[in-house]
């Protein structure tokens, strides 16, 4: 005889998650973990000067997830308009002959090197701090949680070198970080309030390689290791991955589930589509991490160059 089981609703999934540890109104999440003296003990760390960037450059051809495009567009019109201004000439405007280009984007935030904000994901229509999608969708975004809401980091960066723990290029699609890998990745540093944890499979270098298998699937850290990193209060983290969680997931229905407990429970912002390969074959792993974004009001995420120093 098979017995049916009936999923729990969202108001069951998320019973006791709202509102969160910082209060009804919180918007910035785990964010608020970085405090005045964690950011001073994150600049303490450089010593050598030396900067790693750890984005990929975007164009219209980076892999991407299905639906989601960036077409960007030159505008050549001023080498004309100029030419007819008072003052100009054949070569431009002014004795000076200026001129200027100018390119026009047309795309989602949502690929390339980004920073998902607290507003991306949901469990039912309830996001972060249990606020429903039907009550802060507006026409040009969230009026809660949009990722100009959420405060520029200044932290102390962890990379965690999965692919070298466990001793290959690069981990495989579904493949399951765990907590006892980032355990051996980290050796014996510890984690801090604040943190922000970076988590290198070596799938980054599909990235240029083989755009289409990149996004087909890809290895990530799994839910007990999510759970994890929430009970040590980290910040952020981010993976060299196009989302962040094994695809395929570990329960086949639940996808997605790991960004989105890290988000919709704990607050915890996710980097995505790192570039680490270069950290990791540096020996990088402590350093201060800067990572600044665009404030685009509403926006479910942000274009960023993070940058690791040391």
């Amino acid at each position: 005889m098979t017995t049916l089981h009936t999923p729990p609703s969202a108001e069951e999934r998320t019973a006791g998650w709202f509102p969160s540890r910082w209060g009804p109104d919180d918007e910035a999440g785990a964010l608020n973990e970085i405090t005045p003296e964690v950011v001073r003990a994150a600049v303490g760390l450089v010593r050598t000067g030396r900067v790693l960037d750890l984005a990929h450059v975007l164009h219209a051809d980076v892999p991407a997830f299905p639906g989601r495009t960036f077409r960007s567009y030159l505008t050549t019109n001023a080498h004309f308009v100029n030419r007819r201004r008072p003052g100009g000439g054949p070569g431009g405007w002014g004795r000076n002959a200026v001129n200027w280009v100018v390119e026009q984007v047309t795309a989602t935030q949502q690929m390339g090197t980004h920073v998902d904000a607290l507003n991306h994901l949901q469990v039912g229509d309830r996001t972060y701090n249990g606020h429903r999608i039907a009550d802060v969708a507006e026409e040009w975004g969230t009026n809660r949680l949009g990722v100009e809401t959420l405060p520029q980091v200044v932290t102390r960066g962890l990379l965690l070198d999965v692919a070298a723990v466990r001793g290959a290029d690069a981990l495989g699609p579904g493949d399951v970080v765990t907590v006892a890998d980032a355990q051996a990745a980290l050796g014996d540093r510890s984690l801090r309030p604040g943190d922000a944890v970076l988590v290198h499979t070596g799938w980054g270098r599909l990235w240029g390689e083989d755009p289409g298998r990149y996004s087909a699937g890809e290895p990530g850290p799994g839910t007990a290791l999510a759970g994890w990193l929430a009970e040590h209060r980290v910040a952020l983290t981010g993976c060299d991955t196009w989302s962040y969680g094994p695809v395929p997931p570990e329960d086949p229905d639940e996808p997605f589930v790991v960004p989105q407990t890290l988000n919709v429970r704990h607050g915890v912002v996710v980097l995505e589509n790192l570039r680490l390969a270069e950290a990791a074959a540096a020996g990088l792993r402590e350093f201060c991490l800067v990572v600044s974004h665009a404030k685009l009001r509403g926006a479910t995420g942000a274009w960023v160059t993070p940058l690791a120093i040391s």
